[in-house]
């Protein structure tokens, strides 16, 4: 069975020929563009399956092909891989809030790059799930409805601020969340979340998970991810 199609935005012609050799022989179907414009037309005339998408283009901006994308109805759902050059902080957080599913910092090994689309692609599958299906991961079993947290048969007492936090990072393992959109996920009710506390709640469930804490990742200067290995 032919995988899923892949739309890669990247001006560079010398990287795009890499790219498109490297996923062409895991697989992939992948169509080539080299700026932000013929990449909103192909995606409209045919929807790929995921875009990958430099932010560094001629002409209209990588984050503005991924706000037009991300804001449009009929193409919202098609997940998004950033690749930014190092440092590009402020763009990576940008790009997140927009509706980016990851990002890529340049250079990077043509390993990561696979890894890194599998694990959305794979994510993306994993939406469908209903949300009130137990998540089980690690050694952590985490009950929606029933609102508790069990390790080795043992409960982990949190409040409803800090459950629904671990949710939202236990649902999409490896996927870096922004504290706005952290925010925006949470809504709590015992503890008045806002950017600035997602920090602090941070602090209190990695205290209560003990050494499992260390399942909650912090990305420097974007946000927070669960691990996606113990």
């Amino acid at each position: 069975m032919p995988k899923e199609n892949i739309l890669v935005v990247e001006d560079e012609e010398d990287i795009l020929d890499i790219i498109r050799i490297t996923l062409t022989r895991e697989g992939y179907r992948v169509t080539g563009v080299t700026s932000g414009e013929e990449a909103l037309r192909s995606v409209l005339s045919r929807a790929p399956d995921l875009v990958l998408l430099d932010l560094m283009l001629p002409g209209i901006s990588g984050l503005e092909v991924c706000r037009r994308i991300k804001g449009d109805p009929r193409t919202a759902s098609i997940p998004v891989i950033m690749v930014t050059a190092r440092g590009e902080e402020t763009d990576i957080v940008t790009g997140l809030e927009l509706g980016a599913d990851d990002y890529i910092p340049k250079p990077f090994s043509n390993r990561v790059l696979v890894a890194r689309i599998h694990a959305v692609i794979r994510r993306k599958k994993e939406t469908a799930v209903d949300p009130n299906t137990p998540i089980r991961i690690h050694d952590l079993t985490i009950h929606p409805g029933r609102h508790e947290v069990i390790c080795r048969q043992e409960r982990i007492e949190l409040t409803a601020t800090e459950f629904r936090l671990l949710g939202v990072l236990a649902r999409r393992p490896g996927w870096v969340m922004t504290r706005d959109q952290i925010v925006n996920a949470v809504k709590g009710e015992d503890y008045p979340v806002t950017e600035r506390s997602v920090d602090v709640q941070i602090v209190g469930l990695r205290r209560k998970l003990g050494k499992r804490g260390a399942y909650i990742e912090t990305v420097r200067g974007v946000g927070y991810r669960f691990s996606e290995t113990p």
